[in-house]
């Protein structure tokens, strides 16, 4: 074999170890370099200690979830409503409450009803002696109600046309409703209003007959009227009240209760809630009322959104965050 055929492929097989590089020491993807650059710098992390593109969620198991007062309910449309909060006292509707007076003079042989009785029309509620004829005639109640007022005693002398008892039907009642300033303005006849009694919270719900034309004179403020029923007698003339009095209502694609939102690194969020893990979804907000917020973005119809103790769900969040910082 002659050597000048060898330097050929010597030099063929030289070219082919130089195309293919060495083995041990290979070159470095760009994405590769990327990556690294990545690392050499670390991972931010949020303000709970999840890093960045992760979605801070919890497991909670369903029974410590209910047991826990946890709450959830699906996303939909609703109304936001533009309200008016006030305040006012109830008082018995003019017209229902009659005076029960003696129709000759003399002295009061018996008396058969106190204070808060309730009454019917035609019962007898006293007896007198009249100086007149010396006979004893009854008195009895013009109207049915309850007795609000008694301004006689066994044995006292009536004068004709005294008053005796008061009675008040009480079945519905007044909600004398004080508005202040420009909000006068925007409040008309027939819009809804919730009632809230004062004392233990309890709300019953009506329509705004009237503004009266008149000004308070105390208060100096426009008085609108309501009427409640009152029935079951629950409701007293007198007892202090607030209402929320809507003006307009806006139907809107997606709200939420204002008790399912949080605050997460520094944005609004709520919790969707998928079988029993509690995902973290920050939402961008619409309009809201005293107990509703609209949401714009975020929220798809239909997902499990947390609506009561939501907190709860905060704070294992942030207790696994501050876990896993460590």
């Amino acid at each position: 074999m002659k050597p000048v055929h060898l330097i050929p492929a010597l030099a063929l097989a030289l070219s082919l170890a130089a195309c293919s590089g060495e083995p041990d020491q290979p070159s470095q993807p760009a994405n590769d370099a990327h990556a690294d650059e990545a690392a050499d710098h670390g991972t931010e992390a949020d303000e709970h200690g999840h890093e960045a593109g992760e979605i801070a969620s919890t497991v909670i198991p369903a029974e410590i979830a209910e047991k826990s007062g946890i709450q959830t309910r699906p996303v939909g449309p609703g109304v936001i409503a533009d309200e008016h909060e006030v305040q006012g006292l109830l008082t018995p509707v003019e017209g229902r409450v009659a005076q029960v007076t003696a129709r000759f003079p003399g002295p009061i042989r018996s008396l058969r009803a106190n204070v808060g009785d309730p009454v019917r029309a035609g019962q007898v509620l006293a007896t007198i002696e009249s100086n007149l004829s010396l006979s004893t005639y009854s008195v009895a109640a013009p109207i049915s109600g309850v007795v609000v007022e008694r301004s006689a005693s066994v044995g006292g002398l009536a004068s004709e046309g005294a008053p005796l008892f008061e009675i008040a039907d009480l079945s519905q009642l007044w909600v004398d409703l004080h508005i202040f300033g420009a909000d006068a303005q925007h409040i008309q006849p027939g819009v809804p209003v919730a009632v809230t009694r004062m004392s233990d919270g309890e709300t019953v719900r009506t329509t705004l007959e009237r503004v009266l034309p008149g000004m308070a004179t105390a208060s100096q403020s426009t008085v609108a009227r309501a009427t409640i029923d009152n029935a079951d007698n629950q409701w007293r003339p007198g007892t202090a009240v607030k209402a929320r009095i809507t003006v307009a209502q806006e139907p809107v694609d997606l709200m939420v209760p204002l008790t399912a939102l949080q605050s997460m690194d520094g944005q609004e969020a709520v919790f969707v809630r998928e079988g029993e893990t509690y995902l973290t979804r920050h939402v961008e907000l619409g309009a809201r009322d005293a107990t509703q917020v609209q949401i714009l973005s975020g929220l798809s119809e239909g997902e499990e959104v947390v609506v009561a103790e939501s907190y709860l769900i905060k704070a294992d969040i942030g207790k696994e965050g501050a876990a896993h910082d460590h």
